[in-house]
């Protein structure tokens, strides 16, 4: 706890792809009682917009909103552009179609509050989904009902930012809205935190959906098999997960698989016996689906199409998961941020330059740079500027020439310089620590999720002190015994972000 919370300590975050509701949630938050945050940001993550997101944003919320670019790779990545965008104690992450009730603002300061007197780093708040009252639920109402019973779910649950820097944020490689809240609670567990139960609620609507979302629901399979690949078997009695259906899809599917190899082979009684068993257990799954609903001929014909249809789709992700996250580490398997030096790495070497027409990019700047940015890495620039505290630029020149690195090669995050010369014993010149640390908090990143890249010792001297990862790229300047006690030299710089990108180097098996 670092003193008396505030409504300046808290950011609420909102992914959004631009949904009707995200009008009626602003709505709410402007009408709630209780104090506003210092900001709120949305994460515009539609692909491929083609306009400004289209928000009215209501008068009392005007100078607080702020829309942040995501990079439409799913609501986990969203979620990390938009807190690594803030600075404040607490993080409050909303989905874009939820609804505060009036005294939510006031209900999460005060969790806040409490959480942090028990020295809990998490709040989650509880989730109200309403059903009709003249009828009896559809399968996809009672299926978005289940998210009342949901432990941590990010439609409403707050983290310290600290706490996110710590662990990496949200594992991006779960593409849906779907156990990347799970397994961030885990991973923030297992790091020695406690989370804590809130008592503010917010109210989840149905959203229409298709009758056949059941089949596409079904995608969270080769989720769960990620699941199990990063937490082992125990995952869900961890997460507190409700046990689902897939033992019984395994044993439909197989049944399934056997009447048709069996017919195949003119095996006739054995492939009808299979074909009744698969039936049988159809049958059954239509019957618990269809009972509890409206049972509407559109309902009941939904259901027992989707039924046959389930099992096998179930089975498929599942083994798609196990096979491709069968190699997977833990999260983050790739840096969070890569800082690189400026002169003699991101651009030729010019001996205190203040000129920015003479910034000239080194081979393959621009095609490194663009390759971390696809990854969705977070770029900075970190360089020694002695010629400050000698005399020969200024601090203006300096900036000057990383406006001018900025518009060729850019967008680069930050810049963080060192205008110290070698006899000032500053705690920021490389290769002291300072430099790196600060670059990493500014891009929330923790400094060993990091990977540092020059073209001299004390570029990796520094990355190694400040328990970052480091790689030489050496140019004719490099002295030799520099490259020999480098653990991790490149040819140039496309080589150095292959590495720097290679799981294996990230977890320190290379």
């Amino acid at each position: 706890m670092t003193g008396q919370l505030t409504n300046d300590d808290v950011t609420i975050v909102i992914p959004t792809i631009g949904r009707p509701s995200l009008r009626d949630l602003l709505e709410a938050l402007a009408n709630g009682v209780g104090p506003l945050p210092r900001e709120i940001v949305l994460v515009d993550d539609r692909r491929r917009p083609t306009a400004k997101l289209d928000v009215d944003v209501p008068a009392r919320l005007e100078n607080l909103v702020r829309v942040v670019r995501g990079r439409a790779a799913g609501p986990a990545a969203a979620r990390n552009e938009g807190w690594r965008a803030t600075s404040t104690r607490w993080i409050s992450f909303l989905d874009d179609d939820v609804l505060p009730p009036p005294r939510w603002l006031e209900q999460l300061t005060n969790d806040l509050q409490i959480a942090e007197a028990d020295r809990a780093v998490a709040s989650a708040g509880r989730i109200v989904v309403p059903l009709p009252a003249d009828r009896r639920p559809t399968d996809w109402e009672r299926n978005t009902a289940a998210l009342q019973g949901a432990h941590w779910a990010t439609a409403d649950l707050a983290y310290r930012r600290d706490v996110l820097v710590e662990v990496g944020g949200f594992d991006e490689r779960f593409p849906r809205a779907y156990r990347e809240d799970a397994d961030l609670a885990l991973r923030v567990r297992r790091a020695g935190h406690s989370l804590a139960i809130g008592r503010r609620h917010v109210v989840h609507p149905v959203r229409p959906a298709s009758r056949w979302v059941s089949l596409r629901m079904q995608r969270g399979n080769a989720d769960d098999a990620l699941m199990r690949a990063l937490h082992g078997p125990t995952w869900r009695a961890d997460a507190q997960v409700f046990v689902g259906r897939r033992n019984r899809h395994l044993a439909v599917t197989a049944a399934a698989a056997a009447a048709l190899a069996l017919a195949a082979a003119s095996r006739h009684r054995p492939a009808m016996v299979a074909a009744l068993g698969w039936l049988a257990a159809t049958a059954n799954f239509s019957r618990e689906r269809i009972t509890p609903g409206p049972r509407t001929p559109r309902e009941i014909t939904t259901m027992a199409v989707t039924s046959a249809l389930i099992p096998p789709l179930a089975v498929g992700w599942w083994l798609r998961g196990l096979w491709r996250w069968r190699d997977a580490r833990p999260w983050p398997d790739r840096p969070t941020a890569v800082l690189l030096d400026r002169d003699g790495t991101l651009v030729h070497d010019v001996p205190y330059n203040g000129n920015p027409d003479l910034v000239v990019p080194a081979e393959g700047a621009r095609e490194a740079l663009a390759a971390l940015r696809s990854r969705g890495v977070r770029l900075g620039v970190v360089t020694n500027q002695s010629g400050i505290a000698r005399g020969h630029i200024t601090t203006d020149d300096v900036a000057a020439v990383n406006a001018r690195v900025d518009e060729i090669l850019g967008p680069i995050g930050i810049f963080r310089i060192c205008p110290h010369s070698e006899i000032d014993a500053c705690t920021c010149r490389k290769p002291a620590p300072a430099l790196i640390t600060a670059a990493a908090e500014a891009l929330g990143a923790n400094p060993k999720h990091c990977v540092v890249i020059g073209d001299i010792g004390s570029d990796v001297e520094a990355a190694a002190n400040a328990g970052a990862h480091g790689i030489l790229v050496p140019t004719p300047q490099t002295r030799p015994a520099e490259v020999a006690s480098a653990r991790h030299v490149a040819a140039n710089l496309r080589h150095a972000v292959r590495i720097a990108l290679d799981p294996d180097f990230f977890a320190g098996r290379r």
